[in-house]
């Protein structure tokens, strides 16, 4: 049986879940809440650089994303950051769509799952 290693474990979720070569993320938002949806993008895009660095992978290897926005208004404001985030050549399958957040600050959530490198 494959062992699952858990990075950044918490009490009601891990930041991070690994098995057979996939990456799996939490959910990622913004830490500051009062930037436009921009910044809160290019925040929770650099979370999840960081994230995928410490399980061995990197935004090149992304097998799916799901984005979640507050308001389908900021869908492109987000893509703004976004493309210029993803390199060329590397888009993932990819959904968006408009979510009640768990904080009404949050305009974004983002999660990836990834192939480690």
């Amino acid at each position: 049986m494959a062992t699952i290693q858990r990075l950044h474990v918490a009490t009601r979720y891990s930041e991070a879940a690994i098995l057979n070569g996939v990456v799996y993320l939490a959910g990622q938002v913004p830490n500051d809440a009062t930037q436009d949806i921009e910044g809160q993008t290019a925040e929770v895009l650099a979370m999840i650089d960081d994230l995928l660095a410490q399980a061995g992978s990197d935004k090149n290897h992304l097998l799916s994303v799901t984005v979640y926005l507050r308001d389908l208004a900021d869908y492109a404001g987000m893509n703004v950051v976004w493309d210029a985030w993803l390199n060329h050549g590397y888009a993932p399958p990819r959904a968006c769509v408009q979510a009640a957040l768990a904080k009404p600050e949050w305009r974004v959530e983002i999660v990836v799952v990834a192939g480690q490198v």
